[in-house]
């Protein structure tokens, strides 16, 4: 699992790219990492792309699908560790983020915990951001719910909001995340956005999965079959990290601080300032076309 963090207000990409973080910034100025961006092989819509290998998404017209060959460099040059197996979308003034966890089959009978998941998540910020500090990467806090745990039995969809903001500057970012389950795993979605908007872009987001996100035949969460992998863990674990929470053996909170630390908050985004205007480059080159 990932978090992300912008600030709020637009800016031009160049902006943007003069915000990376230190590594990136050394090697390329603003304008080259603007030209890259740009020339990453985006598969621009209307168009069906492939999410990694186990499913596909309808793309809207002047929204953008990076595939996962090319997601990690896409991390980097927003100022996060390249990580493989990452596809991209960009919508706009916000992006989304796609990883499929072939962990197993997700029983969602649980009730959620959402005053327990909250108080792991903020009893880890110390840890994590030591070893954030030691990858150069800024501090991120957790403040709360933007949105508490919950799950739609329907869709298969578990989805929060973390409303967080970085050691270098207490403007609240949110982090919206959301898990696809399947027969196999989950595909872990983050959506990066402006508090100013995230119920208007939340219901984007929702909205294009609902009618465009498809996992591939056999995938699908109700073709489980006897015999299948089941996941050692339940809704509320899912929310802290799947396996990684699934991991600790004796008392369910004993140990969640470390592993949280070693997990999904080593890879969080830097602050990238206007990162919304990545929107505005897709949809001046589709004016030049």
């Amino acid at each position: 699992m990932f978090r992300y963090a912008t600030k709020t207000g637009l800016a031009t990409l160049a902006m943007a790219a003069s915000m990376l973080a230190p590594a990136c910034a050394a090697s390329q100025d603003a304008e080259a990492a603007r030209n890259e961006m740009r020339q990453l092989p985006w598969q621009h819509g209307p168009v069906t792309g492939a999410v990694g290998s186990v499913a596909q998404l309808k793309v809207p017209a002047e929204a953008a699908l990076l595939a996962e060959s090319s997601g990690g460099r896409f991390l980097e040059l927003t100022g996060n560790p390249p990580s493989p197996g990452n596809t991209i979308l960009v919508n706009g003034n916000w992006f989304a983020v796609f990883k499929f966890r072939d962990e197993g089959y997700v029983k969602d009978d649980e009730k959620i915990d959402a005053d327990g998941l909250l108080k792991a998540l903020q009893d880890s910020d110390g840890p994590a951001n030591e070893e954030r500090r030691k990858l150069g990467l800024d501090e991120l806090h957790t403040d709360g719910w933007a949105v508490r745990p919950h799950y739609d039995a329907r869709t298969k969809f578990l989805e929060w909001g973390v409303r967080l903001h970085s050691g270098s500057d207490p403007h609240p970012v949110i982090n919206y995340t959301m898990r696809l389950l399947s027969r196999r795993g989950h595909e872990a979605v983050i959506l990066v956005t402006e508090p100013d908007t995230l119920d208007k872009d939340v219901n984007e987001l929702r909205g294009l999965l609902t009618t465009g996100f498809a996992f591939n035949p056999g995938e699908r969460y109700d073709e489980f079959k006897p015999g299948d992998h089941v996941a050692e863990y339940g809704l509320g674990a899912l929310v802290l990290g799947g396996a990684a929470a699934a991991a600790i053996k004796g008392g369910w909170w004993k140990g969640i601080v470390a592993l949280l630390a070693a997990g999904w908050k080593l890879i969080a985004a830097a602050v990238v300032a206007g990162f919304a205007a990545i929107g505005k480059l897709f949809r001046r080159r589709a004016g030049d076309q």
